[in-house]
This record gives C-alpha cells, structure tokens and sequence, in this order.
C-alpha cells in the first residue's frame, strides 16, 4: 500500500470533531495573516485535505471563522504552559515567564480578534456581559488566575494577601500595560519585580 493510500484511510476514520479542530488549527495562522480574506481554498492545502471537505463539517465559511475565533479565545494552552514552569525556579523568574507566556496568549487572541475585525467579520455567536469578558468565576480568566495562583503558592506565607487575590492583582498589572510599543511598558521581568517589590526605589537599610 503506498503512503498517498495510507493517509488518505486515515484521513478517513477521522472524526467529524476531529477534522473540524485539524481544520481550525490549520485556519487559525492563515486567518491572522488574511482577516476573513482568506479563502476556504487555501485552508484546504494548508490542511492537506480537499476543499469540499471543509463543507462536509462546516456549514459555511462563516462558521469556519467563528470556530477560529472560539479556538484564539480558548485558555487551555495558556494553562499548560503556566502549569510547565518548573516549581522551584525563584518567584520573580516564576511571574516573569507567567508573564511572558500569557502576553504570547493575548498577542494570539487579538491577532485572530484584530484581523478578522478588520476585514469585516463579526461572530455570529458573539456572547454578551460578564461571558464575554471571560471574567466570571468559571470563565477563561479565572482558570488563568488559578493557575497563577497555584505558580505562587509554594510561597503563599511570604505574600500579604491570599495567593489567589495576589494572582489576581498581578493579571490586573499584566492586562493593563500600555501597548508594545509604548516606550514606558514593562517587561516580564520588570513588571515581576515591581508587582512583588513595589514601584518605590529600595533605600538602604529598607525592609523589602
């Protein structure tokens, strides 16, 4: 059996859920750099699958383009990669490559978010209020705040506050730093050092 055979089979015994999310993940980078342009032609090679295959679990184009954006604003890799930071590593380096890591998240999110904006797309979906800014109790911030709050907990009695306020004090200062190009926001590293040591310059004989 050759190899072109071999993948077309199993191709085959894919899911509808599964090729939906093969398809969404291959959409996602094309619809950053397109907006809603991008045609269902060059998902299709992008995913190595035929065009019509698309319609067969999408209904149309402007489905694929909702299901994008749900995949940019979904906060599962976001998680793993804060649950991955090695436990051990000193608090500031811990918050610095949070930071890092959840500013890499948002750039993803407002790629997909800006370009589709741009060329015109409005999700059809589009949820209202506390849902849609992700800030309820079981919305996408809050798992990013737990798992914050998990990153400080092995220091939980160096911090005045519960771990999980101070996770969520330190997502304030991350989502409210000028943009990238403003000359005065901070770094990862900065913004770690000035959330656990303050804004004030150290004096000598100071208690930090």
């Amino acid at each position: 059996m050759s190899e072109k055979q071999t993948t077309r089979r199993r191709a085959a015994g894919m899911s509808p859920e599964q090729r939906r999310e093969m398809i969404v993940r291959a959409a996602v980078p094309l619809i950053a750099e397109y907006g809603a342009a991008v045609t269902t032609a060059k998902v299709a090679r992008a995913a190595g699958i035929g065009e019509a295959t698309i319609f067969r679990v999408f209904a149309d184009k402007e489905e694929l383009l909702d299901a994008c954006m749900a995949e940019a604003m979904r906060h599962d890799d976001a998680v793993r990669e804060l649950m991955s930071i090695p436990a051990d590593l000193p608090t500031a380096d811990r918050l610095a490559e949070a930071a890092d890591a959840l500013e890499a998240h948002l750039d993803r999110m407002g790629a997909i978010a800006g370009s589709l904006h741009a060329s015109g797309h409005r999700r059809r979906d589009t949820p209202t209020g506390e849902r849609a800014r992700g800030v309820g109790r079981d919305g996408p911030m809050a798992a990013i705040r737990d798992a914050v709050a998990e990153l400080l907990a092995p220091d939980a009695e160096s911090f005045r506050l519960p771990v999980e306020q101070a996770a969520a004090l330190f997502l304030g200062l991350l989502l409210t730093r000028p943009h990238p190009d403003d000359p005065s926001r901070l770094t990862g590293g900065r913004l770690a050092d000035v959330f656990l040591h303050g804004a004030l310059a150290a004096t000598q004989g100071a208690d930090r």
